[in-house]
């Protein structure tokens, strides 16, 4: 029943966009500026099926995801700050990714925001910038995937993960 009327509203959507009173192009809006909306109504008419069919073929955002060997790369040639959100007593009890810095998970958004001397004094790294390439690495990959949100989410541009975390990198490491 739920799914016949989403079907319903879905072809309902056009017509609506239709009947909507949408501002022509070259109309004004409050304050005196121009539209530039492009709702033309003079272009024929599209069922809801050929709608759908077109997002089918929408391009999918690219990965974030990073793997063992371009960790190693980005580690080697220096051209990533690679941040481990895991407690302290989880990089004692199992390790440390060689180069990574240690942010806990529940300061990833207030360290990104320090400046970067009090950055380097709490964390022993540098602050990295906003364009800067990013890795969050955690143990099994959940919590890098939060962290990495967060991180977008403040204007980090360049944001990553390294979804194996630790238990990838030290099965990669014993086999090498």
């Amino acid at each position: 029943m739920a799914l016949r009327s989403s079907w319903r509203f879905a072809g309902a959507t056009p017509r609506l966009l239709r009947r909507s009173t949408a501002l022509r192009p070259g109309s004004s809006v409050p304050g005196g500026r121009s539209s530039v909306s492009s709702f033309d109504d003079t272009q024929p008419r599209r069922r809801t099926t050929d709608l759908l069919q077109c997002s089918r073929f929408a391009s999918a955002p690219p990965s974030t995801d990073v793997t063992y060997e371009q960790l190693k790369r980005l580690l080697a040639e220096r051209t990533a700050v690679v941040v481990d959100v895991r407690e302290p007593w989880e990089l004692r009890e199992y390790g440390v990714i060689p180069g990574s810095i240690n942010i806990p998970l529940g300061q990833v958004n207030t360290a990104l925001q320090l400046g970067p001397d009090e950055f380097k004094e709490k964390y022993g790294g540098e602050m990295p910038e906003q364009t800067d390439n990013i890795v969050f690495t955690c143990l099994a990959g959940f919590r890098s995937k939060t962290a990495l949100a967060a991180a977008a989410s403040l204007g980090y541009t360049r944001v990553l993960q390294y979804p194996g975390g630790w238990k990838d990198w030290s099965t990669n490491e014993q086999q090498g």
